[in-house]
């Protein structure tokens, strides 16, 4: 196979490289053993844990509290969660256990992403009085082998060995609803009084014409990559394309991000997208904005992508495209029709729930990516304790209780929680918000971190938080004391008396509280402050 047909076939590949026969076996797709590239010792150590070769499914009990349907990480939380109080349960995963934030999500993006803010720290060590005896390069392979290592380290937690430790019947295989309350894997029947789809989602495959023959990347096989693309074009300006984009940029590619929409992470906070969009273009990413893709055909120097932007037609040559733009979920092969579930795949919106995460057949809940309007591994998480807690112990657990903040790991890093003001504006709810810069933060101004702020927002006329957006290089790590503060509803007044330790670029928060007190000293009350202190004297 000569390198551009493997990289096609890298490229039209599954999830982490798995690939897939052909021939289809009783309506069902055949799925072989996964091909991870490259299979290196560290790759062998991560499809030991999450695929073994040798593995052999255990035969069905005959009837199950649960049974799990995928291995990521609502699938994982929901069975490991339901033996350890005693259910019977059996975890079906046709690929690979860990599912998307394992093996090709969050836990290899950040792996990825660490290297490159190293390579940011020492390309601006200048600024804080450094100097560096030679120009930092970067060793593309030994970041790729980092990961690697680091991938299959973690995936032991994952692993189906663990799991089956833990007293959960480990299925690994294709698994088909053949009933409202049967599944059938790998031959075999698992009966079940109740069942959780958690099969995830995958990377929307733009239908650009000669896309397909030309080869590209997501972010399912990015990670595969042993050799550092000279030019990239990032397609989508949504958390996954800004991610990749700056953190290829800085890995030593020239990146151009294509995006539709008039300004990168669109659905993020206007003044947050726009200083990532200011960024981005300091460190040299190429932005293409309200642009469309025309047109993708192999040349001898690379791949041509016409496109376009503003109602001007461009063109630009590249060596790798990486699609960054969307997620549909997995639904195809369950046979959902026969256990009585319905599903609308084609508006992306998956299995569908109610509020209690429970599908259209009572017995049968749902939780993750294949089902949820936001799809980040911390939300799929809570959502299978709620489903444990609604399918086990008839709770009454509601999805919309949930408080759910989320963070884009670019640099700096981008978090959100609650309402912004358009969502508020939308809903009709009056807000005042209080902002704090950085640049008005002692921690931040030493740590050359000026750029970014905090921003809160309250329900005009009180302290009550409604939502946070934070931008600053750790703002990951932040969001979780506004967070906090809403699900105990503690009001921004009383986040102002809270010590924190000086100096930290976390004062920030404390000194937006200080803003909203100075909001209550009126003239009215400033007056009477006044007189008091004059008849004290």
């Amino acid at each position: 196979m000569s390198d551009p047909e493997k990289k096609q076939s890298q490229a039209a590949a599954g999830p982490a490289g798995v690939m897939r026969e052909g021939a289809r076996k009783g309506g069902m797709e055949t799925i072989v053993m996964p091909e991870v590239s490259p299979l290196d010792q560290y790759n062998e150590s991560l499809v030991a844990n999450v695929r073994p070769p040798d593995w052999v499914n255990p035969e069905p009990q005959p009837r199950y509290n649960l049974v799990v349907i995928g291995g990521g990480t609502a699938g994982l939380v929901s069975a490991a969660g339901s033996a350890g109080l005693g259910a019977k349960v059996a975890l079906v995963e046709r690929h690979l256990l860990g599912g998307d934030c394992l093996n090709y999500g969050c836990v290899p993006s950040k792996a990825i992403i660490r290297s490159s803010r190293v390579y940011a720290d020492i390309r601006d060590a200048g600024g804080f009085g450094l100097k560096i005896a030679s120009h930092a390069e970067v060793d593309f392979p030994a970041v790729m082998e980092r990961m690697r290592r680091l991938r299959a380290g973690i995936s032991r937690h994952d692993s189906a060995r663990r799991f089956r430790d833990l007293g959960v019947d480990v299925f690994l295989g294709e698994a088909r609803f053949t009933g409202r309350d049967t599944v059938e894997v790998g031959g075999k029947t698992l009966r079940f009084k109740k069942a959780v789809i958690a099969t995830g989602g995958r990377a929307v495959r733009p239908t650009v014409p000669g896309l397909a023959e030309a080869g590209y990347l997501t972010n399912e096989t990015v990670f595969s990559l042993t050799e550092r693309p000279a030019r990239l074009l990032v397609m989508g300006g949504g958390p996954i394309g800004c991610e990749f984009a700056q953190a290829f940029q800085r890995l030593g590619c020239q990146v151009t991000l294509l995006h539709k929409y008039g300004r990168i992470m669109n659905k993020e906070d206007a003044d947050a997208a726009e200083l990532i969009q200011k960024t981005f273009r300091k460190e040299g990413i190429g932005l293409i904005m309200n642009a469309k893709p025309l047109q993708v055909a192999r040349t001898d120097a690379g791949k041509s992508v016409q496109y376009e932007s503003g109602g001007q037609k461009g063109e630009i040559e590249v060596d790798e495209i990486l699609i960054g733009a969307g997620r549909a979920p997995n639904v195809e092969g369950l046979n959902l029709e026969a256990a009585g579930v319905m599903y609308e795949p084609g508006k992306g919106r998956g299995v569908l729930v109610n509020d209690r995460l429970r599908t259209t057949n009572r017995k049968i809940y749902a939780a993750g990516d294949i089902c949820l309007p936001y799809q980040f591994t911390h939300l799929a998480d809570f959502a299978a304790r709620i489903v444990i807690q609604n399918a086990l112990f008839f709770g009454r657990k509601k999805f919309s209780a949930l408080t759910i903040p989320w963070c884009t790991y670019t640099d700096p890093e981008v978090a959100h929680v609650g309402l912004n003001e358009t969502e508020a504006e939308k809903k009709g709810i009056p807000v005042t918000t209080f902002v704090k810069p950085l640049s008005e933060v002692d921690r931040a101004i030493m740590d050359g971190e000026e750029e970014g702020f905090v921003k809160i927002h309250v329900k005009k006329g009180t302290d009550k938080i409604l939502g946070a957006t934070i931008v600053a290089r750790h703002a990951g790590e932040m969001i979780s004391e506004i967070t906090a503060a809403m699900v105990g509803n503690i009001g921004l007044g009383t986040l102002a008396a809270v010590i924190h330790p000086y100096p930290t670029q976390a004062e920030a928060i404390r000194q937006a509280g200080d803003l909203y007190n100075r909001t209550k000293l009126t003239p009215g009350v400033k007056k009477m402050f006044t007189k008091f202190l004059a008849w004290r004297r």
